[in-house]
């Protein structure tokens, strides 16, 4: 087993979020789906961000709020994603560094421009995205240092990263070389949509044992065993050594071969959920790599996901540190 540098390293999608209230009139004339992530153009960015109130501009991307949350709790964390030589680009790579995460992929110098999440958030607190992905699909084997992977005990990757052809070989070359270095491996399904285009691969990925954990939320998890929220718990149990499902108002479930924990979620008041999944996993990485219980990393998680969904934005704006610290973890 290679000597540990990092606790979590993150591969995925590198993106400014740009952030603002909006009604549900507002999705219809502008033909957005609500609740969903959905893949536009830079044409189409430019529309939707045209037609956007006062919004607000910070570093995101699902690994990525991930990787900076894991940080905040105290892990050691890395990221790997693709960024243009602009503006953006520079946003991205400042708000990262600033919570304590290395990050070294190199920059494009042409191509298309740093990714853009038009995220609108609705009264009812659900976030409907726009994502314009830009540069990020331009991220490859050659951005994934083997050295990097080998020396850190859990790789988490990004299920929205599957979409582009080179990612796609990255991915596999970051699965292969962590398990060949003795690490683990863990794969967020991001998005029930993300599930329908790529079900088979997925499955062959998690059946085949590339993925030791295996994050989703109900509907994820219903939509990748195609069936109902009780058999695809049945189903998933034992494909992979721990599964770790999260349920919104219901906190979590973790499973693995021999342990099956329900933790409920931390009581808040629910502002946009933006980055409740994100976060979730960032408390559980940390609780894993920390050595603790499984039934304890999915209460970090649920007091991460707690914070997140108190604010606007997908990262914190409390310790985390002293949220969990408070509760004696």
């Amino acid at each position: 087993m290679s000597e540990f540098r990092h606790d979590v390293v993150g591969i995925g999608n590198a993106i400014v979020d740009v952030l603002a209230h909006a009604d549900d009139a507002f999705l219809d004339t502008n033909n957005i789906t609500k609740g969903a992530m959905t893949l536009i153009d830079e044409d189409r960015a430019k529309e939707i961000y045209g037609n956007m109130g006062s919004a607000v501009e910070i570093s995101g991307g699902s690994a990525a709020n991930t990787i900076a949350g894991a940080a905040g709790l105290g892990a050691s964390a890395a990221f790997i994603g693709k960024v243009r030589d602009d503006q953006l680009g520079e946003v991205f790579t400042h708000d990262i560094r600033a919570v304590g995460v290395d990050f070294d992929t190199s920059k494009a110098g042409d191509g298309p421009s740093t990714a853009r999440c038009l995220i609108l958030v609705t009264p009812d607190a659900q976030r409907s995205m726009s994502t314009y992905l830009g540069a990020c699909q331009g991220l490859g084997p050659d951005d994934v240092p083997e050295e990097l992977i080998a020396g850190a005990k859990i790789t988490y990757l990004e299920g929205y990263l599957w979409d582009p052809p080179l990612a796609k070989e990255a991915f596999r070359k970051a699965m292969t070389t962590a398990h060949q270095a003795g690490q683990k491996t863990a794969l967020t399904l991001s998005d029930s949509f993300c599930v329908d285009r790529f079900r088979g691969e997925f499955m062959d990925l998690i059946k085949n044992g590339m993925i030791d954990i295996l994050f989703a939320n109900e509907a994820e998890i219903s939509a990748l065993f195609e069936t109902d929220f009780d058999a695809a718990v049945s189903s998933v149990r034992g494909l992979c050594e721990i599964a770790a499902i999260t349920r919104s108002e219901k906190g979590c479930l973790i499973l693995s071969a021999d342990e099956k924990h329900e933790v409920s979620a931390e009581p808040t008041n629910v502002v946009d959920t933006t980055g409740a999944g994100d976060l979730f996993a960032s408390g559980f990485l940390f609780g894993v790599t920390s050595g603790r219980p499984l039934a304890q990393c999915g209460q970090i998680g649920c007091i991460a996901a707690g914070e997140v969904i108190s604010h606007f934005g997908a990262r914190p704006e409390k310790s985390l540190k002293d949220l969990i610290a408070e509760k004696g973890l």
